[in-house]
């Protein structure tokens, strides 16, 4: 028995490209929280939704440890739970309902539990944890384990339902941490870390694992949802990490590892320090991490490689400024040609992350991301379109567009949410044709890149382009999103970029609808 239940919504076989991708990691958010309650002498398990399906295995833990309280903890360092997917959303309220009928209070937290709160706690939830809710999890748990029915209004951080109008309330804010070195690690023995080991090893040969050095981001990216930690960033000691993944590399056998940080290593003297935290703890194990272009110096990268750093996923996501201002990005183009080599000197993957449909991006600025990344050969790419979610300024510019769907089903939806320059169809072939570019440069997913044989995929590479830009004429939205400053008759461009010169556009590309 267990007086808490945690459990978090993400079902890897949810999600179509996930489960292809087949990179699973333990939800590091839940199981911080389940630490700290752990810690405190409060019994805690653990049901993880990853690789279980939750709407067919939840009720078999609910009746082995029989909880006065089940959490739905979302991991909020993963990315694919900041997406707020539906199908999500939906196991979410399927462990809800058989929590209920099992007799437990039903709490919830994480981005789309604090962005749709009303919702969540109308379908039966008894409390919505808003933000970062560790220590507001712990004063809740510890009221309700006392008395079920408690006023919980003394309590920061909380959104609920008043017991007698039925109206929503909102305690006032918990402050955010600042040290999260009291944090203990996260409680990884409550989950079967050999079902991630198996699946690692089955797709991929070797095993992984995730850890994260800080919380937050400090930069302002306009489309960017933070209802977690909004602005703020802390970060922890570089010894405390660098010991972290000592216990990884030789107690769990982690053959590589993901920093799953929203931003890592923001100072080049904490990379310094850790780099030679690691290497006093011979500690070293490859490992993969997201940045930014301008923050990857020479002495930065340096640090990285002698950390074990193998592959760098930086937010590039246009190869025009005039998008990158639009963004308040904060980066410029050339800078990206400048991290590449740096990173490509001291034997460094460099993987961008590209986005296409902003407001106000033309022919002309896709056509300049072509041209970057065509230039500057990036080892990897993850391509997506501008996704509005609740909180930010994006968000608030296109809200009087959107319809009944605002958020994707999964990952590789790629539905756009409002009146772009072209529809989705163009969008998903954008996306298909700039993969097999990369695809016909590199392969491997460790650090080695081996040159594959262009004359194989070079036909099938033409015929994506072909269709690319046949679909970029009858794709073309009549009424795009207009931003301030963005006048609406240079929202299409029609000049070819010399690499489709050669391509005719009078006919459709053989295979297109």
């Amino acid at each position: 028995m267990a007086e808490v239940l945690l459990t978090h919504s993400y079902h890897l076989y949810f999600d179509r490209k996930q489960t292809r991708k087949m990179q699973p990691y333990p939800p590091l958010g839940t199981l911080y929280a389940a630490a700290l309650l752990r810690s405190a002498g409060i019994s805690v398990a653990v049901f993880d939704s990853m690789l279980n399906n939750p709407e067919t295995e939840f009720q078999a833990a609910l009746d082995q440890h029989r909880p006065k309280i089940v959490a739905v903890y979302e991991d909020s360092f993963n990315f694919l739970s900041k997406m707020c997917l539906t199908r999500m959303r939906e196991a979410a309220y399927h462990i809800l309902e058989a929590s209920r009928r099992a007799g437990a209070i039903v709490l919830a937290n994480g981005s789309d539990a604090s962005d749709h709160a009303s919702d969540f706690l109308q379908r039966g939830f008894r409390c919505v944890l808003l933000g970062e809710a560790e220590w507001t999890l712990l004063e809740l748990v510890q009221q309700l384990l006392q008395n079920g029915n408690s006023d919980v209004s003394h309590i920061p951080g909380l959104a609920y339902l008043h017991p007698q109008t039925g109206e929503q309330m909102r305690t006032p804010s918990r402050p955010l941490m600042r040290d999260v070195n009291v944090m203990p690690e996260p409680a990884r023995d409550l989950i079967d870390i050999q079902q991630y080991e198996a699946a690692w090893k089955s797709a991929h040969g070797f095993f992984s694992l995730n850890l994260v050095s800080s919380r937050g981001c400090p930069y302002r990216c306009n489309w960017c949802a933070k209802p977690i930690y909004g602005d703020h960033f802390s970060v922890r000691s570089p010894a405390s990490v660098a010991e972290e993944m000592r216990r990884l590399k030789y107690e769990c056998a982690a053959e590589h590892l993901w920093f799953a940080d929203d931003i890592f290593g923001l100072k080049p003297k904490w990379v310094c320090e850790f780099a030679s935290e690691v290497e006093r703890r011979r500690a070293a194990v490859p490992f993969k991490m997201q940045s930014r272009v301008d923050l990857m110096s020479a002495e930065t990268v340096q640090a990285l490689h002698r950390a074990g750093c193998v592959e760098v996923w930086m937010g590039v996501e246009s190869g025009s400024q005039k998008i990158l201002t639009a963004m308040d990005k904060g980066t410029r183009v050339d800078q990206v040609a400048v991290a590449r080599e740096s990173l490509r000197k001291e034997g460094i993957r460099a993987c961008y992350f590209l986005q296409f449909g902003y407001p106000g991006e033309n022919w002309q600025d896709i056509q300049k991301t072509i041209a970057l990344v065509r230039d500057t050969r990036p080892d990897d790419i993850g391509v997506s379109v501008a996704y509005p979610l609740p909180g930010t300024r994006f968000f608030d510019r296109v809200r009087a567009q959107l319809g009944k769907k605002t958020n994707w089903s999964d990952s590789e939806d790629l539905s756009m949410m409002f009146q772009g320059s072209y529809t989705d169809e163009f969008y998903r072939a954008l996306h298909d044709a700039l993969h097999a570019q990369v695809d016909t440069w590199h392969s491997g997913h460790t650090g080695v890149a081996v040159k594959e044989n262009h004359e194989h995929s070079a036909p099938r590479l033409d015929d994506l382009w072909e269709r690319v830009v046949y679909l970029e004429k009858i794709c073309r939205n009549s009424q795009p999103t207009v931003l301030d400053g963005f006048p609406s008759d240079s929202l299409v461009q029609l000049r070819l970029a010399p690499e489709f010169v050669h391509i005719s556009s009078s006919e459709p590309p053989s295979g297109s609808d």
